[in-house]
């Protein structure tokens, strides 16, 4: 709890910051009280770049002219978000072939690590349940390697049907899946049960860990998409928490994790998309439609940025009733996002900083939640930040069941 009210204390201070979003090129208010506004919009393109890929946290500090509050948010903050490791003594096996069809390779180290990691706790329960199961590959693979009964709950039907033909192909199976929307129907479970979620989004993370403390069943997950709520804020679940009421745009910074390699796209590609939903906002100002940061995006899927500003400008003009932008007008707005967002990648760099933060310390506040509930509960890192930068992990058992042991920081 100590942990938690640390990383509480240092949000406390930095509140301003997680509220104050980067609309513009104009310096917020936050950064220029602090005096930190001439030496972000002086940093190099080369500086940027490794702030935005290794982190301010650690790059702040061997920067000439770094403001010294700065640089002590920046220790405050690594030391608030420093984690264990947390290693399976159950070893590892090998996994088939055909266990493994239509696996991406970086989700099989992920499966790797998350398995490890709950065998443990497996050797006590009588079912495995995994909510948000998707294509069904944990699912399947925690049958197998844990000689479980396993279900598989997803909310997709079309996703339940590839999990079943998925689990068909790889051979006989203690697999089942079904379909199931955990906003709308009772997590019904037993104390016998191991709970699992890989990458359980948002609030259907809290759901699970409700459920399972009601049952008091065994959990294993790890989060991601925290700001994937129903309602406007994600209020603790844990006593411990209460001063982490956190509102929904606040929620998405755990998504600036910095990182370069082994995601869908790297920091440079994911830059490229931003400057065009930045383009694509100067093109809607100059229509008379300015928006709020993301309203611009309105009836297009997130991804068509990636495809830059001519497609963009395309369907969402389209989408708002618009007549189609000239080859003037995209031009125009290009070099006009090109110069302006690079003031705006610089001065977001404090407000990235302090997603990991979010991040841990919603972590803290289930793994609270769990203690008071009665649960030993062990949280950290469960693979490195290149198979996924979504890698807390929470274990949690009653008794003296067995559970993963910690090695040293990440």
């Amino acid at each position: 709890m100590s942990a938690l009210a640390d990383a509480a204390g240092t949000l406390r201070r930095v509140c301003d910051i997680v509220d104050g979003r980067i609309a513009d090129d104009e310096p917020p208010t936050w950064c220029a009280s602090r005096g930190w506004v001439d030496f972000l919009v002086s940093l190099t393109d080369e500086q940027l770049a490794r702030c935005e890929t290794v982190g301010l946290a650690d790059v702040a500090v061997s920067l000439a002219g770094a403001p010294a509050s700065l640089v002590e948010l920046c220790h405050e903050i690594a030391a608030a978000t420093r984690l264990p490791s947390l290693i399976s003594a159950a070893g590892s096996r090998a996994l088939s072939p055909e266990a493994l069809r239509g696996v991406p390779q970086r989700k099989r180290l992920q499966l790797e690590a998350f398995l490890a990691a709950c065998a443990p706790m497996a050797a006590r329960c009588e079912r495995v349940v995994d909510v948000g199961a998707g294509r069904g590959h944990l699912t399947r693979l925690a049958a197998s390697l844990l000689d479980k009964s396993a279900l598989g709950l997803e909310r997709e039907a079309a996703r339940v049907g590839t999990a079943r033909e998925l689990a068909r192909r790889s051979g006989p199976t203690r697999a089942t899946f079904r379909a199931f929307d955990a906003f709308r129907e009772p997590l019904e479970l037993e104390a016998t049960d191991l709970v699992l979620g890989l990458h359980a989004c948002g609030e259907v993370a809290d759901v699970l860990l409700v459920a399972a403390a009601r049952a008091r069943a065994g959990v294993a997950f790890v989060s991601c998409c925290l700001q994937k709520i129903r309602g406007a804020v994600r209020t603790p679940l844990s006593c411990a928490g209460g001063p982490l009421v956190l509102r929904r745009e606040a929620l998405g910074l755990t998504n600036l994790v910095p990182r370069e390699h082994g995601v869908e796209r790297s920091t440079s590609d994911t830059m490229r998309a931003r400057e065009a939903r930045f383009a694509l906002r100067l093109l809607l100002e100059r229509r008379g439609r300015s928006c709020a940061p993301g309203e611009e995006m309105r009836g297009v899927n997130r991804r068509r940025a990636r495809a830059g500003l001519a497609e963009l400008a395309g369907r969402a003009l389209a989408a708002r009733g618009l007549a189609e932008a000239s080859m003037d007008e995209i031009a125009a707005c290009e070099v006009d996002a090109r110069r302006r967002f690079a003031t705006v990648r610089r001065l977001s760099l404090p407000r990235s900083l302090i997603g990991r933060l979010l991040e841990v310390a919603i972590a803290l506040d289930r793994a609270c939640y769990l203690e008071e509930q009665g649960y030993r509960v062990r949280v950290g890192t469960l693979f490195d930040g290149g198979v996924s930068p979504r890698n807390i992990a929470i274990l949690a058992a009653l008794g003296d069941a067995p559970m993963v042991r910690e090695t040293s920081d990440s």
